[in-house]
């Protein structure tokens, strides 16, 4: 069997990361640190063979992932779906402060998706990885939260530690043979501790 690898990048900074703002499946732009966080990180990537990118298509992962095939010289991004942050429904653009105190957990956010729909989602995206692009070194732009998810179903729990921050630009690596396990994760931005 063909040994396939899935790298998840998370997405450079935002104004809602600093603020500790819900973002979910608002539209919000990356900032210069993002901009530059990723172009960090895409020249780490470069070293590699990555065969295809994914993205997830909300502006900032997009915009991530052309700042990476750019540096890879990759010319198509596919577009993913199944790859989109957590929705935080009415919740989304509220601080932790605020939501938290409103809502107590984040199932409770009127219109948020259930942790059990993202896990189902997460399940998914694996699934069609493995089942589309066998063989192949993958590299997909998503989000902080559908990360944690798709991390925490392959190692059954064990990553990340709780309470443990998924910082933008961070990178961490899958492997399929029959089944999927964690080759490496980092919460820190790749290529740079300076951000």
């Amino acid at each position: 069997m063909s040994r396939t690898e899935l790298g998840l990048l998370r997405h450079g900074q935002t104004d809602w990361n600093i603020n500790l703002r819900l973002q979910g499946t608002a539209d919000i732009p990356m900032n210069e640190v993002g901009i530059a966080q990723i172009q960090v990180a895409a020249a780490e990537l470069a070293k590699g063979n990555w065969d295809l990118i994914l993205s997830s298509p909300l502006g900032r992962a997009r915009h991530s992932a052309e700042i990476v095939a750019s540096e890879l010289g990759i010319s198509d991004i596919e577009i993913e779906p199944l790859l989109l942050e957590r929705s935080f429904g009415i919740g989304e653009g509220l601080e932790y402060s605020q939501w938290h105190e409103q809502f107590g957990g984040l199932d409770e956010i009127p219109g948020a998706e259930s942790a059990t729909q993202v896990i189902e989602r997460a399940n998914r995206l694996l699934s069609h990885v493995a089942e589309n692009f066998a063989g192949k070194r993958v590299l997909a732009v998503s989000h902080g939260a559908l990360i944690r998810f798709v991390l925490a179903e392959v190692s059954a729990g064990a990553i990340p530690p709780k309470g443990e921050r998924l910082q933008n630009a961070s990178l961490h690596r899958l492997r399929y043979e029959g089944a999927w396990e964690l080759e490496a994760w980092a919460p820190h931005p790749l290529g740079s501790e300076t951000f």
